[in-house]
Formats: C-alpha cells, sequence, structure tokens
C-alpha cells in the first residue's frame, strides 16, 4: 500500500511546477465550469462567520461520508471521528469554537435534529436523515446561529444542511464501491418530473463495511424521497426518509491501554471463551461484584490484560428512523412571502454493551446491557417576510412537541457456548434498572430586521423561547423524576455588514443566546440523582453565552477569503462528570463550572491558480479556558480549574487542499492539523496533536460516467480519533479515547443519465 500512496500522492500533487507556469495564461480561462466552481462559499451579505460547502465538495468525500466530513475544513470547526465516513455515532462529535455538540444547532431543511449525539433524545444523526448524493449544501455558522433556526441548543453555532432539489426531467443515478475492510457500498436514485408540472426522486443505499480492528460490521440501509409540486406561485414540497443502521464498535482505550495494549485492541468478538474468562476472573478478584463464576479461571489475566474492563464481549449501536415533512412557500402580493412547514420524526434506538457487571441469571458472567430509546416527535414552523424598501422584516415561530422514552435493561446470555448476536435486538429481558418517560414542549419565536443603508448594512433582532421538560418515572431506580423548565423571551442579535468598494466587505455582530436542559436520564439535570435534582432544580440556570464578531471578507471571483476575530463570554456552564466506568452506567455528577471565556483567530480563503488548479487553507486559533473552581454545595473544592483549558478544545486547527479539475481528469490532497486535546477538566491527560492527509483523484469517462478513487489517512498516521467518548473526568486516565481509523482506499463508479 505504501508505493500506491506514493503514487496517489504523485498523481495530484504536482500542481507547484505546472500551476504556477500555467497560472498567468490561464487566469482568464472562465469556460472551465469545474474551476470556477467556489469551494466554499463565505457567507457575503452576512453580520457574523458564515460558511456553506456545495454538493460538488461533499461528491470529492468517499462515497457514503457524512456531510459534517465536508465542513471540517472550515476555520474553528474540529470534526472527530474513528471511521473514514463520518458515520460511526458512537465516535462522531462536532465541536465549534470550544462549544460541544450539545451545545450547537443542526438542521436538515430547517427540520430540528436537536444536538445530533449519539444517545439523541430529541432528534437524530444527519446520517440517519439524508443520503450525501442528495444534500445541496452544508452551511456553518460558526457563532450563535441565525436566530430563525429551530434549535434551543445553538450557544456555539449551527450547521444546517439542505437536500438536493428535484430536476424536472427524468433521471438516473447510481454509484457503486468497493474498498479497504470489505466495504461496500451502492446508490441510485430515480428522478422525474416536468418544467411546469411536479417533480421528484426516489433513493435507496446501502452500505457495509467491516471493522479495521477487532472484529465486525457496520451497515445502513436508507430510503430518501422528495417532491416538489408548483400551485401558481406557490410551492409544496415534501420529503420522506427511512433509516436502518447497525454499527458493532470499537473498544474505548484509556491512555494507559494504548501503550499497554496497543493501538491494535479492541472487544473480544467473536472470542466468547475469551469474554468468558475475562469476566470469571474479574469476579474471582473482587472487582465487578458479582459472585464466583468459575474458581478455576483463577485471579490472574492471560497476556497484557490487567482488568476487566479491558475488553468486553461486544457492543453496538441500532437504529430505526423514520423523518417525514411537509411544508407551503406562498408569495402574499408583491412584497411577502411565507412558508409553514409540519415534520414527523420516529426512532427506535439501541445502544448494547456485554457488561461483566451484572451476569446472567443462568449462571453466564456476562449480560447484555441495554439503553434503549424511543423518539416520537411533531413539530412546525413558519416564517412570514416582507420587503418594506430598505427594510426587510422576518417574523417566524416554531413548536414541537416530543415524546422520549428511555430504559436500562438487562438481557441474558443463552448459555456459555451460545452469546447473543448483537446486530439484532434483543427481548425478554430479565431485569430493568429504570425506565423513564419525558415530554418535552418547545416554543421559539423570532423577529428581525435587516435595515438597508445604501453600502451600510444592519442586522437586528432577538428570539425568544420556552422549553418544559417532564420526567416521569415507570421504574425509578437512582435517577430522577420531576419538571424543569428554561425561558428566555428576548435573547437579542445586533449586526452590520460594510461594503468596501466591489469586492469586501467588513462585518462585526454580537449574538446572545440561551440553551434549554435535556430530558434524558443519561445527560442534563436528569442525569443526576433524585436528591440531587431536587437540590438544583429551583435554582438550575440553562447555560447562556455572548459572542461578539468582527471580521472581513473579500472576493474577487479569483480569490475568496475571510479573517475574524471573536469573543465569547459563556454563563452557568453545566457540565457532567462521570462517576465510574461508562459500563456501569451510574449516575453523573452534575457541576456547574461558572464562567468559560474564549478568544479567537479565524482565516480561510481559497485562490484559483488557473488552468484547472485551486488551492484553499484555513487556521484557527481558539483560547478557551474555564473562569472558576468547582465547589460542593459545602464549600469543599472540587477541581481546580480556574485558567484551564476547556476540554477537547485544540488551541491549533491548520488545513490545507490543493486541488485540480480540468476536463476529464480531478483530483484532491488535503491536510488536516489538529494541536493537542484534553480530555479532563484538570488538564493532567491529554492526546498529542496529529496530521493526516486525505487524497481524491478522478476520471470522467463521459459526461455521465465518473470513476473516483478516494484515500483516507494516506500515510498511515497512528493517533487518537475521539476524547469524551466515556465521559469526561476531573483528573486522571480513563477508558474515553477511541483510535482513528488507518489508511484505507475505497474505488468509485458513479453513473448519471
Amino acid at each position: 500500500m505504501r508505493r500506491f500512496s506514493v503514487f496517489l500522492l504523485a498523481s495530484v500533487a504536482f500542481i507547484p511546477q505546472a500551476a504556477l507556469a500555467a497560472a498567468d495564461a490561464a487566469a482568464a480561462d472562465e469556460g472551465d465550469a469545474a474551476a470556477d466552481a467556489e469551494i466554499v462559499v463565505y457567507g457575503q451579505g452576512q453580520s457574523k462567520q458564515v460558511q456553506e460547502v456545495r454538493a460538488a465538495q461533499i461528491a470529492e468525500l468517499a462515497p457514503g461520508s457524512s456531510p459534517i466530513r465536508a465542513i471540517e475544513k472550515l476555520p474553528s470547526v474540529n470534526i472527530q471521528s474513528a471511521d473514514a465516513f463520518g458515520n460511526y455515532e458512537w465516535s462522531t462529535r462536532v465541536t465549534i469554537r470550544s462549544f460541544n455538540q450539545n451545545q450547537l444547532g443542526f438542521t436538515f431543511d430547517g427540520i430540528p435534529l436537536g444536538d445530533m449525539s449519539y444517545g439523541n433524545h430529541n432528534g437524530l444523526h444527519i446520517s440517519r436523515v439524508v443520503s450525501p448524493e442528495n444534500i445541496s449544501s452544508v452551511r456553518v455558522s460558526q457563532g450563535a446561529g441565525a436566530i430563525g433556526t429551530q434549535s434551543t441548543s445553538s450557544l456555539g453555532g449551527t450547521v444546517e444542511t439542505l437536500s438536493l432539489d428535484p430536476k424536472d426531467r427524468l433521471g438516473i443515478a447510481v454509484n457503486g464501491t468497493y474498498g479497504s475492510n470489505e466495504t461496500i457500498r451502492g446508490f441510485a436514485r430515480v428522478n422525474v418530473g416536468s418544467p411546469d408540472g411536479a417533480r421528484g426522486f426516489v433513493s435507496y443505499a446501502y452500505g457495509t463495511t467491516d471493522k479495521y480492528r477487532g472484529t465486525g460490521k457496520q451497515d445502513q440501509h436508507m430510503v430518501n424521497a422528495k417532491i416538489v409540486v408548483p400551485l401558481g406561485e406557490a410551492k409544496i414540497d415534501g420529503w420522506f426518509s427511512w433509516s436502518d443502521r447497525r454499527e458493532q464498535d470499537y473498544q474505548d482505550m484509556s491512555l494507559d491501554m494504548l501503550s499497554r495494549l496497543g493501538y491494535g485492541w479492541d472487544n473480544a468478538y467473536p472470542d466468547y471463551a475469551a469474554a468468558l474468562l475475562y469476566a470469571d476472573i474479574g469476579n474471582n478478584r473482587g472487582e465487578t461484584g458479582a459472585p464466583v463464576s468459575n474458581a478455576a479461571a483463577g485471579t490472574v489475566y492471560p497476556g497484557n490484560v490487567t482488568t476487566v474492563d479491558d475488553a468486553y464481549y461486544d457492543a453496538s449501536g441500532l437504529r430505526k428512523d423514520t423523518v417525514a415533512g411537509l411544508g407551503i412557500t406562498a408569495p402574499i402580493g408583491d412584497s411577502a412571502n411565507f412558508a409553514l412547514k409540519g415534520y414527523y420524526h420516529k426512532n427506535k434506538g439501541m445502544g448494547l454493551w456485554a457488561t461483566p457487571y451484572v451476569p446472567s441469571p443462568n449462571g453466564v458472567p456476562i449480560s447484555v446491557r441495554t439503553t434503549e430509546y424511543d423518539i416520537e416527535r411533531t413539530g412546525l414552523f413558519g416564517n412570514f417576510d416582507i420587503d418594506l424598501g430598505s427594510n426587510h422584516l422576518s417574523i417566524g415561530g416554531w413548536w414541537e412537541h416530543n415524546d422520549f422514552h428511555q430504559a436500562r435493561r438487562f438481557y441474558a446470555m443463552p448459555s456459555r457456548t451460545q452469546p447473543l448476536d448483537f446486530r439484532v435486538y434483543p427481548t425478554n429481558a430479565f431485569f430493568t434498572q429504570w425506565e423513564f418517560d419525558f415530554a418535552t414542549e418547545t416554543l421559539q419565536y423570532h423577529v428581525s430586521d435587516e435595515i438597508e443603508l445604501g453600502d451600510l448594512k444592519l442586522d437586528l433582532g432577538w428570539k425568544g423561547f420556552r422549553v418544559e421538560n417532564k420526567a416521569t418515572a415507570v421504574i425509578q431506580a437512582s435517577f430522577p423524576q420531576g419538571k424543569i423548565a428554561a425561558e428566555d423571551w428576548f435573547q437579542p442579535h445586533a449586526g452590520a455588514t460594510l461594503k468596501l468598494g466591489g469586492n469586501g466587505e467588513l462585518f462585526a455582530g454580537f449574538t446572545q443566546a440561551t440553551r434549554a436542559f435535556a430530558s434524558a436520564t443519561t445527560t442534563g439535570p436528569f442525569s443526576t440523582t433524585q436528591a440531587g435534582f431536587d437540590a438544583i432544580k429551583g435554582s438550575l440556570k440553562p447555560e447562556s453565552s455572548d459572542t461578539y464578531e468582527l471580521g472581513a471578507r473579500y472576493n474577487d471571483g479569483r480569490f475568496n477569503g475571510v479573517i475574524g476575530v471573536y469573543l465569547v463570554n459563556f454563563h452557568n456552564r453545566l457540565l457532567s462528570a462521570a462517576s465510574g466506568s461508562s459500563i456501569v452506567g451510574s449516575p453523573s455528577v452534575l457541576q456547574n463550572v461558572g464562567a468559560v471565556r474564549s478568544v479567537g483567530f479565524e482565516a480561510a480563503g481559497d485562490i484559483k491558480l488557473g488552468a484547472g488548479f485551486s488551492l484553499f487553507a484555513s487556521y484557527s486559533y481558539t483560547d478557551a479556558t474555564y473562569q472558576n473552581d468547582v465547589y460542593n454545595v459545602s464549600g469543599v473544592l472540587l477541581a481546580a480549574i480556574k485558567g484551564k483549558t476547556v476540554v477537547d478544545s485544540p488551541r491549533h486547527l491548520l488545513r490545507g487542499e490543493l486541488s485540480y479539475d480540468s476536463g476529464p481528469l480531478f483530483g484532491r490532497i488535503g491536510v488536516n492539523y489538529m494541536s493537542e486535546r484534553f480530555f479532563t477538566y484538570t488538564n493532567d491527560k491529554s492526546v498529542p496533536g496529529r496530521a493526516l492527509v486525505d487524497a481524491t483523484l478522478g476520471y470522467r469517462v463521459t459526461d455521465g460516467i465518473e470513476v473516483q478513487l478516494n484515500a483516507n489517512n494516506l500515510f498511515d498516521k497512528q493517533y487518537v480519533a475521539t476524547v469524551g467518548s466515556g465521559g469526561f473526568g476531573n483528573s486522571g486516565d480513563r477508558q474515553t479515547l477511541l483510535v482513528g481509523a488507518p489508511q484505507q482506499f475505497f474505488l468509485t463508479l458513479k453513473t448519471e443519465f
């Protein structure tokens, strides 16, 4: 593979000589649409940092990749995933300007996706809503996001994904991919329509890949459908998606495990006998709290294993989702527009873990522990826009009712010779540890006004919301029930843009945002004990942020770029410190860590070098620190974190990308650097920085046939991808790290006609 890596690198990296020699001669060659395509759209006219990545950029990724993989090149956007595609949800994380995923807002065609976390209580991951081939663009706002976004968690930015519009003709697209670790993916889309009538498409995608370490599979079935129907001057659009995803997990690692067991270590599957031996030894040593199950196993682990937590038998995530939306957009007179959309989301999911801490009733020293999720959401959002000459007024609102059911259950292993299949939903639990019903009612509105004053444009507005969370115990155990609400009816935004000639502009903005509480036993105020919840529910304040931004943009057709600085004051920050091993599932210790201050610098730009060559680069510097030590209610110091860097917040992010696209041949090579990241609040444990290289090489055989080769981690870098998979602690090493994917290659044949 090393020779092939060098060949692929050489194929796409001969730019310095060829491009610079041809740059002046070819600069005026504007007939090549591919060369003129914008790499990133930099949000001209916006009073905050906004960038957009379009379908052409998503298409250059390995087919099947989540669209969030395309936005990791943007400044201050930190994407982590243990797989090449960004679809493995246990590992995938998005942080922006030190705000973690739970403090960001995500939407698809306006439909809220919640915080897009693994155990999502109010939405789902984008990779379960839409196939990447059906995406037109992904828009990132690194600040507090647009005030009209359907989100009550967007303290630190929003990620909005938009679907592709159906074409007004018959069309068929078929893609097939094969690659490393027996990766197989197929995609097919049929489009129908007419220029003056209804148009729509339906697509089906299936992808499967073997795990690159250990044994197991991760696969998904996905159906998408979209229809657009003109009704005079109005338009009705509908969306439907169905997804069935099943992924066997990788073992969470610690720094000690990486040193002692190596980067290739994983769960024991399919070696059931080894998993039973580890559990028996753990019982004999008194590590699990379970009775002795096999005294003959002794008390000494084999090899370099030193604890029962070093290797579980298996783990997996199972998710089924149905999402539907129906909307109408209509003009009202010559100067106003009205839009309204309703949506429905149904989810059934499980996270499975083979646990040695609870034996099966039949004497097997392992059982299957699940966290079970059922979501049923119904919502409605809309807005009314009117053009009043120099004023552009917008008023909108959003309502959602969410019923979320969550339970922790245990299922027996059939025998010492027959385990359960972790890719199948288990039945007949022998024990339910806890079970809760959550009801969340969300009401949000916004008002904004754009005022045109020649070259100066002012953006003024605000949004407000009330979110009520109610937890009702079916089986209570150690977690609380009760009611709590977050309310903030006035979250202002003010901004301005000033045009400088025809190509440049300055922008400045201020945004205040508030985050609602979460309704789940695995995060937020309901993840602590009943006593802890009762003590804080009357005084707990929702997290809030004040974001100040200042920057400049330039666009002359050949060069696009932006620079900016920001200051974020983050108030009432809530963090949950893990109180034990993740597999045990103990209640978390809810900590209010006071304020966080984040200052940073961002820059990004792309230049067309001529002859089909282009260059993109982005850099961001983030200095995010806790402003207070943490004390308990009795005034005892719990964690001395004042002045410490926020966990999972790299100080430096640097990305560079060199592209070529002219005629039938196209290629891209990208470098992604991330500096050190801490995974304890006191900063005593961290993972080092890493630089990764990815590449794409493609050839258009005809207008409708294309071959594409993708390389992930081209030089086979060994590194930690995700931190915090098992939560963050105040100090010390813990199993909360996931190893990144090794060198992988994927070959795709694309056809469209």
